[in-house]
């Protein structure tokens, strides 16, 4: 199995070695639906991805779309678990996740529960010790498996359910990234108008209303967990899945839509000298924020079949 990864797309990179590359990695991200939106969780916690959205969701959106599917096995015990574990090989690895990577102990700095989640493709079990490809950066990585379970059933990361993993994955539809993205274009607009049927944690907000009181929020001074989020993960990711987004637009023939997509990951991608420098950030989010409505109307504008 060839390794994919070194940042922070750890689904859609954990899902591209699952298929063995059959799509590109930024693809799946997109098809996952997570560019398309913004939300505060509790009212607190910055994320920019959809309102109501995770990780879950996205990954059997974006497997469904290019024309895959998997076998999902959820709970069970730590031994029914392991047992999992130690069928896996290259040839049928195991998608995990989510897991804590606070548990991760390999990961530099990591000895507990940080509620940051995660995704690896588990390769097999060697002298007790799992072996994964982490698309965070580490290729082959290694971990006693008591640890590894711990991080696998936490229940610490707000979604999902303990021993989440997908295996057999198989192409069951040939379908093309063209066609996946046309597919998923009212999914995305969706996403970007912002679905109620999902349930948050109360007190979310989402798009424009959620960049709105995170700059109200930074104004006053962000809580240390807070600007860490933003700092080390979520303002980079969120940058990146704008640009990745802008590009699946261009690609179906949406300029002013990508040119929005493009104007936020640039606002995004901005934010992260300011961050680290403790430079105010309120005023790039509050010109973030009207980036919500225009993307959404010209989503929905836009010809389903074309």
């Amino acid at each position: 199995m060839n390794y994919i990864g070194s940042g922070p797309y750890c689904y859609a990179n954990s899902l591209a070695m699952s298929i063995d590359g059959a799509f590109d990695p930024r693809l799946l991200e997109v098809a996952t639906g997570s560019p398309f939106g913004a939300q505060l969780l509790g009212g607190r916690m910055p994320m920019f991805d959809p309102y109501g959205w995770d990780p879950d969701l996205g990954l059997a959106q974006a497997i469904d779309a290019i024309g895959w599917a998997c076998d999902v096995t959820t709970g069970g015990t730590a031994e029914t678990a392991e047992a999992r574990l130690r069928a896996a090989s290259p040839r049928d690895p195991i998608l995990v996740g989510p897991v804590d990577m606070g548990l991760l102990r390999y990961q530099p700095g990591m000895s507990g529960p940080i509620g940051a989640d995660h995704f690896v493709v588990v390769l097999g079990v060697d002298a007790d010790r799992v072996v994964s490809h982490d698309p965070h950066g580490h290729p082959y990585a290694t971990l006693p498996i008591h640890d590894f379970l711990a991080a696998w059933s936490s229940g610490t990361v707000g979604y999902g359910e303990p021993f989440t993993g997908r295996t057999a994955f198989r192409r069951v539809r040939d379908v093309s990234p063209d066609q996946a993205l046309r597919t998923l274009l009212p999914a995305f607009t969706e996403w970007s108008a912002g679905r109620t049927d999902l349930p948050v944690p109360p007190g979310t907000l989402g798009n424009r209303d959620a960049v709105l009181a995170l700059a109200d929020a930074a104004d006053d001074g962000l809580d240390p967990e807070v600007k860490g989020t933003l700092t080390y993960f979520s303002a980079r990711v969120g940058a990146r899945r704008a640009a990745d987004g802008a590009w699946a637009l261009r690609e179906l023939g949406l300029p002013e839509a990508a040119d929005v997509l493009t104007q936020r990951a640039r606002l995004l991608g901005g934010l992260q000298y300011d961050l680290v420098h403790d430079i105010p950030i309120s005023p790039a989010l509050r010109r973030l924020a009207e980036t919500y409505p225009p993307l959404t109307e010209l989503l929905r504008a836009a010809p389903v079949g074309r």
